[in-house]
């Protein structure tokens, strides 16, 4: 028997150890999940956004979180965006759980500070070092890219309802650092749709007369292929999972447009 109790302490004291070091948290967004994974935390993930492709309990969204399903798969911690609004936050988180709100859509420098702040939160204790590489790593890739006042516009797709990147986004931060001329001037997105200043991605075209158009999907589809603008302009496809996340897998896509130099110089 007392052999018994001292192999079961152990076990308790091991799944003590586990718990500690694996916090049960719940993602609320692709990007905050992105961070996370890059973080080495994905096993500790037990929910996530509707939005989200790992094969785990959907929890809702950041602008109506499931309280249900979050309060059933009891959480440590709970990471949002800024976009849910805190007393909606507030009202879906049980009681003692830890629960955060993270920028990271307007500038390289607060996705920066979204890793700091999930590495506190979940006790990584080289996380200062672990984002002073990720720091140095884009830097460094920023500058090998070196577009050399190349003018470019930035949009989410050719169909549907496109948006494009203006100054107060991630995207329009990480390509001026890499050396573009971003013509964009709206401050925030810009939605391309009937009604709006700028109803069709040709009049975009037409007003700024960009070098180049970055499109964040893999393969220039049909209705790229049929835009016509006055000036020509250089169209390029980069893999929009590899940027539309403001997370460390920006790297993967500076990568990838450092690859396609020849298409956009």
């Amino acid at each position: 028997m007392k052999q018994f109790q001292l192999v079961l302490g152990f076990l308790l004291l091991a799944l003590n150890v586990h718990a500690t070091e694996c916090p049960r948290i719940i993602s609320q967004s692709p990007y905050i999940t992105f961070s996370l994974q890059w973080l080495g935390l994905e096993k500790c993930i037990v929910g996530v956004s509707r939005y989200d492709r790992l094969d785990l309990p959907f929890t809702g969204g950041i602008f109506k979180p499931d309280k249900e399903a979050i309060d059933g798969l009891m959480p440590d911690i709970i990471f949002t965006s800024d976009r849910t609004k805190a007393e909606i936050l507030k009202e879906v988180t049980p009681e003692d759980v830890q629960a955060f709100r993270l920028k990271g859509f307007n500038s390289m420098r607060q996705i920066e500070d979204n890793l700091l702040t999930l590495g506190r939160a979940t006790k990584i204790k080289d996380i200062e070092s672990r984002v002073g590489d990720f720091h140095q790593d884009w830097r460094k890739a920023v500058k090998q890219i070196d577009a050399k006042g190349k003018k470019a516009l930035l949009i989410s797709s050719c169909s549907g309802t496109p948006y494009s990147f203006g100054k107060q986004t991630w995207l329009y931060d990480l390509f001026t650092q890499a050396g573009f001329k971003l013509v964009e001037t709206h401050e925030k997105i810009r939605h391309i749709k009937k009604g709006n200043e700028i109803e069709e991605i040709t009049a975009l075209l037409d007003h700024f007369e960009p070098e180049v158009l970055f499109v964040f999907e893999r393969t220039l589809n049909t209705q790229c292929n049929l835009i016509m603008p006055k000036t020509p302009v250089r169209m390029v496809a980069m893999d929009g999972e590899l940027f539309l996340h403001p997370a460390p897998v920006l790297l993967k896509g500076l990568n990838n447009l450092y690859q396609k130099k020849a298409l956009w110089q």
